[in-house]
């Protein structure tokens, strides 16, 4: 049997993937996600005859046959570190689309797109998204860009080449070499870059036919299936729907599943089997997630296909994990491997919360990235325990004392005991969102731990006593001062060039303001006590803090990213006034 090619949809949030499909299959699946954004992988068939239809005129004109059934189209989410749910569609495609915005180019979740299709070594084409918003174009009654943009200014066609060439420009950076997809000479040599608008339905024909061409000329032998082979999928969602009950949302990748069929699952307690009872397939240009008036029956379904299975003892499977048949001979082990890497946890990390295993999964990995590790992962609510374990972090290791919690809540006891004890737990139903706050979280706990230990060390300072600038002599001194280098503050113990200390500063004042710290290049007041202006120290007289050889040698190894290479000078020039000192005596 041949199956359908399954073509992954990949990009950077908002530059169009879901409104490609909606285009193409007439529906509204973006607007109902949280923030317009495909959070979960969903799947749609593009049958041969809506191909056909939409391609008619340029397969007559190119004189090309289609052979294959027709596409599943995988929409991926959007967020550019999403990475397992991706990956794990990336390593399932044939041929991935990436969707690219024409008028802001490449975007984070465009490389990292990239980098996911170099790894799984997945052929790709671009979707240059939004030709619709070039300056000047005028929208065509056709589905083929070539057509429309025949009909454009020529001032439109140069503003629109180059924006094609700024592609061409970062697919050069990132290892690829591309053109505009009539102008490509060999396909398998270059990218090809599809202008299109999903909004308008210009290019989704050669959209289309590519992705029919290139899948049938150069798939080959891969989409040839065994119907006898058991058959493997990706659990998208577990739903309960009317008059079926709890039901498994799949993505069937490889062999045949049948009605009659035994399916094995991953649960949080290990992994289960159940009976199938229903298979059921949407409707043509229907997606995976409508409601199940939308679906028929089926006795057996091969790959690839997106599919709903309607069973009993479906509670507990876990979504964005394997499903197998019970005739595969290995199908335990192979759930129980994906299961046991899925919750492996770090020595050192925050605590993470999870709708699914997918999920939790792309987050852990995007954590990793920014080198964020995951002591404890789970999936579901956050609880009490939740949030007495993060207490414990803290007394060790307090950057990691936060719950990163997604599309889950936080129980009424969880709340409680997190505001009692100043826990921080940051909730999103959108990825990005949930890393962007937990990053801004880091640098605000960066900021504050560095605050602190900046108030806690004596870093060392040089001043200089202004001429004429001393306002009162004794009980205490007060008197100008500029700082040469380094910074002082309130406290600090001050000493003369050849180490004898004279007293330790009280206030300082800056036109009457006190302050807690003068820098560089600032002339302040200073009070001193224990001194009297005139006989321990005078006009232009330097003073030092007093540091010792060992406060010294900890500024230098143990705190040197606080310290600047002024700093770092100033530390050897008292490092020689202690040993000049020590050796006077």
């Amino acid at each position: 049997m041949i199956r359908q090619p399954i073509i992954t949809v990949m990009g950077h949030v908002d530059h169009g993937k879901t409104t490609l499909l909606d285009r193409i299959r007439n529906t509204a699946i973006a607007s109902r996600e949280a923030g317009g954004i495909t959070q979960h992988i969903g799947a749609s068939e593009v049958p041969l005859d809506v191909i056909t239809r939409i391609c008619g005129p340029l397969l007559e004109k190119m004189n090309a046959k289609i052979t294959i059934p027709g596409l599943l189209f995988i929409d991926t989410p959007g967020h550019e570190a999403f990475t397992n749910l991706r990956k794990r569609g990336g390593s399932i495609s044939d041929l991935a689309i990436l969707v690219v915005d024409i008028t802001k180019n490449f975007e984070p979740q465009t490389y990292e797109a990239i980098d996911i299709l170099k790894e799984y070594k997945t052929p790709f084409i671009i979707a240059a998204n939004k030709i619709d918003l070039v300056t000047g174009w005028r929208q065509q009654p056709t589905h083929s860009f070539l057509e429309s943009l025949s009909r454009q200014s020529q001032q439109v066609q140069a503003d629109l080449e180059a924006k094609l060439y700024e592609l061409v420009g970062k697919l050069s950076e990132a290892g690829f070499s591309s053109e505009r997809f009539d102008r490509v000479g060999d396909v398998k040599k270059e990218i090809s870059i599809m202008p299109l608008s999903a909004k308008t339905g210009e290019g989704v024909a050669e959209l289309l036919m590519f992705a029919a061409g290139l899948s049938q000329r150069f798939l080959g032998a891969r989409l040839d299936i065994d119907p006898n082979e058991a058959g493997s999928g990706s659990i998208i969602e577990l739903k309960e729907e009317k008059g079926l009950g709890l039901t498994l949302d799949v993505i069937l990748y490889n062999g045949t599943l049948k009605s009659s069929d035994t399916v094995a699952f991953a649960t949080p307690e290990g992994v289960r089997t159940a009976k199938v009872r229903a298979l059921l397939k949407p409707k043509a240009l229907q997606e995976l997630r409508e409601s199940s008036s939308k679906f028929y029956y089926v006795d057996m379904v091969s790959a690839a296909a997106g599919i709903k299975v309607s069973g009993s003892g479906f509670d507990g499977a876990l979504a964005g994990s394997m499903i197998m048949s019970t005739k595969a001979k290995d199908y335990e082990a192979q759930i129980s491997g994906e299961l046991k890497e899925a919750f492996t946890t770090d020595s050192q990390g925050i605590i993470l919360k999870a709708d699914t295993i997918g999920s939790m999964e792309a987050i852990s990995r995007l954590l990793k990235g920014i080198g964020a590790g995951v002591s404890k992962k789970g999936l579901g609510k956050v609880t009490k325990r939740d949030i007495l374990d993060a207490f414990s972090i803290r007394a060790t290791d307090p950057n990691n004392a936060i719950i990163l919690a997604f599309n889950v809540p936080i129980d009424e006891e969880a709340a409680v005991e997190g505001q009692a004890s100043g826990i921080e737990v940051i909730r999103a139903e959108i990825i990005y969102k949930l890393i962007d706050d937990y990053k801004a979280w880091i640098d605000d706990a960066k900021k504050r731990e560095r605050e602190a230990l900046e108030r806690s060390l004596l870093f060392p300072g040089k001043i200089k006593a202004l001429p004429n600038s001393c306002f009162r002599v004794s009980h205490p001194a007060v008197f100008g001062i500029e700082v040469m280098a380094g910074r002082i503050k309130p406290g600090y113990l001050m000493m003369k060039e050849n180490g004898d200390v004279i007293g330790r500063i009280k206030e300082i004042q800056d036109n009457g303001i006190g302050k807690q710290e003068a820098r560089r290049g600032e002339s302040v007041a200073i009070s001193m006590e224990d001194i009297t202006y005139g006989r321990q120290i005078g006009d232009n007289d330097m003073l030092y803090t007093a540091i010792g050889s060992d406060e010294i040698r900890a500024l230098r190894y143990k705190y040197s990213q606080l310290l600047d290479m002024e700093d770092k000078d100033l530390l050897d020039a008292l490092s020689q006034i202690n040993a000049s000192a020590k050796n006077a005596k």
